[in-house]
């Protein structure tokens, strides 16, 4: 080969290797998707040089998805714990709490049963609960405001006033077996409808529904048991005067002979009282009495039939009294009195009262 050819032979060499280069230079590596390292060789004539290409990773920090708002912890509505719940949660709690029925006791046995409707409650959540969302302070108590129908709150509390009042009962003196015995007393009671009115809109305010219990005033007896002291039975077909003294079990304190009225001046029966006593009597004759007619009053003294005592019954001109004639006594011999002899007349006179029951039998 001439040194023309031999030239020109090696300047096309190089050329076409100029060209591989450059295609290899512009051609992506493999791996470069997953971030590996490539080697580019350039050859100039007879000199190559190698270039390191390095495609680093590509990464994205995830987004964080923001969730619901809650309440402040240890948040209470009307004394309902909502801390730690969203607002519609705690208005799902809130809302159930206070539809739960009131219960409303006047005694044993004795319930009526109310809801906040059938008084007309209106609660006011959503103030309450845009409260509670607000605040930032845990155990932040938020008040429930409720509105309740003055009309239906008043008749409900009137109606229970009429159901449940008791008027006292009185002591009373019976007989039984020829004996005297006190009935129990009994103790009435009244509501007190104001009291009783603050308590139920103050138990619909808090959401609390333990049961309620109806405040009362009570009304006491006029006559207690203990108030009859003493009583009296006289029996008329026996000639006897029985003193019993009246407690939780009646007492037999003194028994007498007495005398008591003939056939024709029967002594009468039944229940009575003593209306008056008197001290030294005058006996005046019994108005429209055959057997005292043209008889003039006596004053006290040794003749007066009445002795020195005189308790007068609430049967018409009949009393216990005293008589100067002791032989009668025993018997039926007055004409419809009690006649005792007078020492014991002078001390029964001491142990009764007006008031004190007499009763009268036929035994």
């Amino acid at each position: 080969m001439s040194r023309g050819m031999s030239i020109a032979a090696f300047s096309a060499c190089a050329a076409a290797g100029a060209v591989v280069a450059a295609l290899l230079a512009t051609a992506p590596g493999a791996g470069a998707d997953d971030g590996t390292t490539t080697a580019a060789t350039t050859t100039t004539g007879a000199t190559s040089t190698t270039t390191a290409a390095t495609t680093a990773p590509t990464t994205t920090a995830p987004k964080l998805s923001k969730g619901p708002k809650l309440i402040a912890a240890g948040v209470t509505i009307g004394g309902t714990l909502v801390g730690g719940l969203t607002v519609g949660e705690a208005r799902e709690l809130v809302q159930t709490r206070f539809a739960r029925p009131l219960t409303l006791v006047g005694g044993p046995g004795a319930n009526i049963v109310v809801t906040p409707k059938d008084l007309g409650a209106t609660p006011h959540f959503d103030q309450a609960l845009n409260l509670a969302a607000r605040v930032k302070r845990p155990g932040y108590l938020v008040p429930l405001k409720v509105e309740v129908s003055r009309p239906k709150l008043e008749r409900l509390v009137s109606s229970l006033g009429a159901r449940f009042h008791r008027d006292p009962v009185d002591a009373t003196l019976k007989l039984r077996n020829l004996t005297p015995f006190a009935t129990k007393d009994v103790p009435g009671r009244r509501l007190k409808e104001v009291i009783a009115e603050r308590a139920i809109f103050l138990a619909l305010k808090t959401q609390k529904r333990d049961p309620l219990a109806l405040p009362f005033d009570m009304v006491e007896p006029e006559v207690t048991s203990g108030q009859i002291g003493k009583a009296i039975v006289i029996r008329r077909g026996s000639n006897k005067l029985m003193l019993y003294d009246i407690g939780k079990k009646s007492k037999l304190v003194r028994t007498f002979q007495v005398a008591t009225g003939r056939s024709q001046y029967p002594t009468p029966l039944g229940k009575f009282e003593i209306v008056n006593k008197w001290l030294n009597p005058w006996w005046y004759p019994p108005a429209g009495s055959a057997w005292a007619a043209n008889s003039k009053p006596i004053p006290p003294g040794p003749g007066n039939p009445l002795g020195t005592r005189w308790m007068g019954l609430s049967a018409p001109y009949v009393g216990i009294h005293g008589t100067p004639d002791s032989a009668s006594i025993g018997y039926s011999a007055s004409h419809g009195c009690i006649r005792m002899l007078i020492p014991q007349v002078e001390w029964l006179f001491t142990q009764v009262d007006v008031g004190t029951p007499v009763f009268i039998v036929s035994a």
